[in-house]
């Protein structure tokens, strides 16, 4: 007899390759494995996988990937279509997997995603537990640095609770799903899961521009900025810190404006603590004066966006798609953004359909929402 969730609470540490090749070896017949990961990009400025937990209905693993050093049997088994993998807002632990694994998982199923097709109150794991399972979740360490070695045994227990639950959860949550028809909705919600991948961000040179409130700067403040986001990602860089911690983006921003010369006039801003200041004041300065000196042929401008005129049959079209979507999602108890996001509702109004065969052309659209709101958005377009 296979224990209960709450009843198993113990959970192995696997630490070495031996450990680990035994625990795979284990689960050779489990239908079910819940996966979670660890990261440290809150901490760390080279981020990776720096703990993975595993649980089935029986046990939990926790596995340390700085000491085992080869996880290929895991990989293989969450490749194979044979053992269903259970995650809890699936989509980053999916694209951390395969940047630095290369792994693709297969037979997915998402927790959270379930909980939003079920409309639920709350989609959060803790939130969920709590209601179906009655566990509460200690949160204390959902922000710890999963980098730090050795770590602490609340750590470990906080990581093992991640996943011991979850086979149970999705018991509930999939039996809940045939009971409001809504589990070929989901199930074609956790195949699309198997293509995500990870993606890097746009070009590294480029990043300064992207930061909120970048746009308000002019001439050589945009200058400024740059010069200071360089010297920040280098120094992370060196300190394998998370940029924030070497100089928080509002700080930047407050100082590439202002663009200070001088010490008087940096402690002036109030944008640094003493504590940087000391440490790192004088590195700030050379980088705003680098700034500062930029020739005029190198200093940055932003692009202008051309928009496009005004369309307003377009806006009517999408007036009208958003109360129909809206009016289906009061009518069956579903958000409006789960039911049909805006962006797709803006992608129908564009091409302006006639057929329900020209839906199957709009990206991201499922094959479920087409069924549940297609022939009333296409008549919404005729009206």
């Amino acid at each position: 007899m296979s224990s209960s969730p709450t009843q198993q609470r113990e959970f192995q540490y696997l630490q070495t390759q031996a450990e680990f090749d035994r625990f795979v070896e284990s689960l050779a017949d489990a239908p079910i494995l819940a996966v979670d990961t660890e990261a440290a990009s809150f901490h760390r400025y080279r981020d990776r996988v720096y703990l993975l937990q595993c649980s089935t209905p029986q046990t939990t693993a926790v596995v340390d990937p700085l000491a085992v050093g080869n996880l290929g049997a895991l990989g293989r088994m969450l490749g194979d279509r044979t053992v269903e993998k259970v995650f809890h807002d699936a989509d980053y632990d999916l694209r951390i997997l395969h940047r630095d694994y290369g792994y693709t998982v297969v037979n997915v199923f998402d927790t959270r995603v379930a909980a939003q097709l079920l409309n639920e109150p709350g989609i959060g794991l803790a939130a969920l537990l709590t209601r179906y399972l009655g566990v509460t979740l200690d949160k204390k360490y959902q922000r710890a640095d999963w980098s730090d070695r050795p770590l602490l045994p609340g750590m470990l227990q906080y990581a093992a609770d991640d996943t011991r639950y979850l086979p149970a959860l999705r018991e509930i949550l999939s039996e809940k799903l045939v009971d409001a028809g809504r589990l070929s909705w989901a199930q074609e919600e956790f195949h699309a899961l198997e293509t995500v991948r990870w993606a890097p961000a746009g070009p590294p040179e480029e990043a300064y521009l992207r930061i909120k409130g970048a746009r308000l700067l002019r001439g050589r403040q945009l200058a400024v900025l740059r010069s200071l986001f360089e010297w920040r990602e280098r120094t992370a860089s060196a300190l394998d810190r998370a940029p924030f911690r070497v100089l928080m983006n509002e700080a930047m921003l407050s100082i590439a404006k202002a663009m200070p010369m001088d010490d008087a006039a940096l402690r002036e801003l109030r944008a640094l603590s003493p504590e940087q200041l000391r440490r790192r004041g004088e590195d700030i300065l050379s980088a705003v004066r680098e700034g500062a000196g930029t020739p005029v042929e190198r200093i940055p401008v932003f692009e202008r966006v051309r928009r496009p005129p005004p369309d307003p049959a377009y806006e009517a079209r999408l007036e009208r798609l958003k109360a129909v979507r809206n009016a289906i999602a009061e009518r069956i108890t579903l958000a409006p953004g789960v039911l049909c996001p805006n962006g797709i509702l803006e992608a129908v109004a564009r091409l302006d359909p006639r057929e329900p065969e020209a839906l199957a052309g709009i990206e991201g659209m499922r094959n479920w929402q087409r069924s549940v709101v297609g022939e009333e958005l296409l008549r919404s377009l005729q009206a």
